[in-house]
């Protein structure tokens, strides 16, 4: 079964953490310095916040899939909806997990990843080539830069 993702980019991860553990009654499943997550089962949701993002607020959705199966249907599904223009597809470190992804973007510019995560890793990214290029939220429909998962840039 499918989960959505949702990433915000807060300013102070602390209070943001305070905040999003009294609203949703647990504490983050995942939380590093800069980083945050919450695997909420009702519903079925994937919430992350990191200070990485260049402003605070919304940097992007996705749907996060559980086998390979999932995700290669929903890459379809993502092909489909941006006449076959897929970002940065393949395999990724980011927000300190590895996974096979793909990203799109909607008419708005708002940046969709479809994800399958395969473990947990030790850096928020770091990519098929030890870039960063694989984990950041693609900008105005471009693919992302190296330098995007650094310190205050929009990353996955």
């Amino acid at each position: 079964m499918k989960r959505f993702h949702a990433h915000i980019a807060v300013d102070d991860l602390a209070a943001s953490i305070a905040f999003y553990s009294k609203l949703f009654g647990q504490a983050p499943t995942k939380h590093k310095a800069d980083y945050a997550k919450w695997m909420l089962d009702d519903p079925r949701v994937n919430f992350a916040i990191s200070t990485r993002g260049q402003t605070p607020g919304l940097d992007h959705f996705g749907i996060q899939a559980e086998h390979a199966g999932e995700l290669s249907a929903l890459e379809a599904q993502a092909r489909a909806a941006s006449g076959d223009a897929l970002l940065d597809p393949g395999e990724a470190a980011c927000c300190y997990a590895r996974s096979e992804k793909h990203w799109v973007l909607d008419p708005q510019g708002i940046a969709w990843e479809h994800f399958q995560t395969m473990a947990d890793a030790d850096v928020f990214g770091a990519g098929r080539s030890a870039s960063a290029v694989d984990c950041c939220a693609p900008q105005d429909g471009a693919p992302s830069d190296a330098a995007c998962c650094a310190p205050g840039a929009s990353c996955g």
